[in-house]
């Protein structure tokens, strides 16, 4: 049995990406960036996940090109040691979480996206 946020639409959550990234004075570009890096969904792509209402299960499966850096992002977020997650979609949900909560604590964004644009 899955974890219920597999099952929770990611359009439901993407504005909490956004607030998060706007109360601490960055944009809903540079969340956009971050996701687009970590999956390679560009803009119309990630776009219509949203429109979609697809689940978080989904939206990682459906993931046009997983980037290989991602595996670099390492650290705490919610508690959660993210390198030690042992559920495969559970350690990208949480890959996502510590990219946004990184941008929204002022990292710069080419740490975030450790050293590259794409």
């Amino acid at each position: 049995m899955g974890h219920r946020i597999y099952t929770t639409s990611f359009a439901s959550v993407y504005p909490l990406y956004v607030a998060k990234a706007e109360r601490k004075g960055r944009t809903k570009e540079e969340v956009d960036t971050i996701i687009e890096w970590l999956t390679g969904y560009d803009e119309t792509g990630l776009e219509r996940q949203i429109a979609n209402q697809v689940d978080f299960d989904t939206f990682f499966a459906s993931a046009p090109r997983l980037n290989e850096d991602r595996a670099l992002i390492k650290g705490v977020v919610c508690g959660v040691r993210v390198e030690n997650v042992e559920e495969p979609l559970m350690r990208e949900i949480r890959y996502l979480d510590k990219l946004i909560d990184e941008l929204a604590k002022g990292k710069k964004m080419e740490k975030i996206l450790r050293g590259g644009e794409s």
